[in-house]
């Protein structure tokens, strides 16, 4: 039951007690009667005050509930009162608090129990023992059990955003992660043919224009992805407009013609990649590839690179390897230095449960070495 319907339902009872109450107060026994009616008035006005100040209301209903009780009165009604108040009262309580303040309750009705035994009799303490402390403890357990739900569900709910903070930072991880691969790698591509225009634009105009054309080709390519990358910051929005479709594994032969047109001599050799993979495994292979050729763009322009993709044997394997060009590719490498490249290499392949290795081979060069195995990959 909701907080709300509780709440209402704990008035409505309240106010029933103390018209009960009343009642009994109006029978036989006029002289008794008397001095008990302004009790169950005062009972009654404060249940208005219950949400407010539930603690104030259940020391005047214990106060009221062992007046009647030393009188000599059985009085159920009295006995749901307090039930009822008490379980406003200690809803919002920690368990031990609340405890304690039951016992308190229990405590000061106990010493006019006593005292109606001694003055009214064994038997009529008994049963008005039964009247108030039946309601009192049942009370009380379904306050607990209430309150121990809720402690759940807040539980539940701060570990819903617990995960829901994990997932939005790893997101940002990988947006970011993204965003470099693609900015990255086209603005070496597009640095290089810059620098080939400028060098070609007075002597050979032809291969400066073939030069600014592929500029073209390449920041159109790159603006097209950072859309996508883009488009998942936005909230609903991402679907309105036409996005371009996510590289697959089929667009490292364009990756490769895209590092050719910078002056990187690319050869490109793919086995068994006809063979179905998931999308993210594709993707992450596509973005590794895209970073090592970008890496033998950036650091040995005038070096030749070969790059492989093989699907076989349970495995993805793909490697990039340049021979570093004429000064051996002595510059430091992404990753090696300040750079994130490598690191960001290894922790797409690691995803997968694969394996990286990047360095500088024998005789210059450099070497980037991936393996991927195929149990999850696979479609």
């Amino acid at each position: 039951m909701a907080e709300s319907q509780w709440s209402a339902t704990a008035t409505v009872m309240a106010a029933a007690a103390g018209a009960v109450i009343l009642t009994i107060a109006a029978g036989p026994g006029g002289h008794a009667a008397g001095r008990q009616l302004l009790i169950p008035l005062m009972a009654g006005a404060l249940v208005v005050v219950l949400r407010r100040w539930p603690l104030p209301v259940l020391a005047v209903v214990t106060a009221t509930a062992g007046t009647v009780t030393a009188t000599g009165h059985v009085s159920l009604p009295a006995g749901i009162l307090l039930g009822v108040v008490l379980y406003v009262a200690v809803l919002g309580l920690p368990r031990p608090k609340s405890i304690a303040l039951t016992m308190a309750v229990v405590a000061a009705l106990g010493a006019t129990l006593l005292y109606s035994a001694l003055t009214a009799g064994t038997g009529q303490a008994a049963a008005a023992a039964i009247a108030i402390f039946v309601p009192l403890a049942g009370a009380w357990c379904i306050a607990d059990s209430v309150a121990a739900r809720r402690r759940y569900q807040a539980g539940l709910a701060a570990q819903a955003a617990r995960e829901q903070a994990a997932d939005v930072r790893e997101e940002r991880v990988r947006i970011a992660r993204e965003m470099h691969d693609v900015v990255a790698h086209a603005l070496a591509v597009i640095t290089v043919q810059a620098g080939v225009g400028r060098c070609l634009a007075a002597t050979r105009p032809d291969e400066a224009t073939s030069a600014l054309g592929s500029i073209e080709t390449i920041s159109r390519t790159a603006q097209d992805e950072l859309r996508v990358v883009l488009g998942l910051l936005r909230d609903g929005e991402a679907g309105s407009a036409p996005l371009a479709p996510t590289p697959r594994l089929i667009d490292v032969t364009g990756l490769a013609d895209t590092v050719r047109a910078a002056g990187v001599p690319v050869e490109l050799r793919m086995s068994g990649t006809d063979r179905p993979l998931s999308p993210s495994l594709e993707l992450s292979i596509y973005r590794v590839m895209q970073e090592a050729l970008t890496n033998v763009v950036k650091h040995a322009s005038e070096a030749r690179a070969v790059a492989e993709v093989t699907v076989a044997a349970g495995k993805v394997r793909l490697e990039v390897r340049d021979d570093g060009g004429p000064g051996g590719g002595l510059a430091p490498r992404g990753g090696l230095g300040k750079g994130h490249g490598i690191t960001g290499m290894r922790e797409r392949i690691g995803a997968f449960d694969g394996w990286l290795v990047a360095g500088p081979v024998a005789g210059g060069g450099f070497q980037v070495t991936a393996e991927v195995p195929l149990g999850d990959g696979a479609s």
